[in-house]
This record gives structure tokens, sequence and C-alpha cells, in this order.
């Protein structure tokens, strides 16, 4: 999937699913994907800092990173350490289905 795709599609998401993190300064939408490598969360959270995103992978952070230049760096290093839990078309698809 392009890039650009998965920008406008996590951003969407966000805007339909964000919970504040209690001050109204940090907002936060997290996005659960289960498969038979392990389970993986992406959280995206808006804040003074800009936009911060935090992968786990079966409960544990692998990656905080700031920017979309962040993410899809963690990503490909993602697809590197745990091969076959980030499956970039399957998440952004059923991201998109869900809006």
């Amino acid at each position: 999937m392009e890039r650009e795709r998965v920008e406008v599609i996590f951003e969407a998401f966000f805007e339909k699913y964000k919970k504040t993190e209690g001050d109204r300064t940090a907002w936060s939408a997290v996005w659960l994907e289960t498969n038979d490598k392990g389970v993986l969360e992406i959280n995206m959270t808006k804040c003074p800092r800009g936009t911060v995103f935090k992968l786990f992978v079966n409960r544990g952070k692998v990656a905080e990173v700031i920017g979309w230049d962040g993410f899809f760096a963690a990503a490909a290093q993602l697809e590197d350490s745990h091969p076959g839990i980030y499956d970039e078309g399957k998440i952004f698809s059923e991201m998109e289905f869900v809006l």
C-alpha cells in the first residue's frame, strides 16, 4: 500500500476513534492486530511533542517514534525483527473497513 494512502487511512481512523489522555492536550487511538505471529499494537498519539507512534509486539514496547517518517522506519525494522507481524496491506485495509 502506498505511504500516502496509509497516512490518510490512519489519520481518518485517529479522528474517528481518538480518546483523550486526561487533560485534553494529548489524544490517542490504538489499533490491535492479531495473527499467528503474535499481537501487534500501534498507538498513535497527538500531543504537544507532535504525532507519536508507539509499537508493541506481544505487549512489549519495541519502538516509540515521532512523525510519519519515524513510523515507516520503525515499521520496516519491525518487519525485520518480527517477520510476519506487520502486514501493512492487511492492517490498513481492515482499518479502512471500520471507518
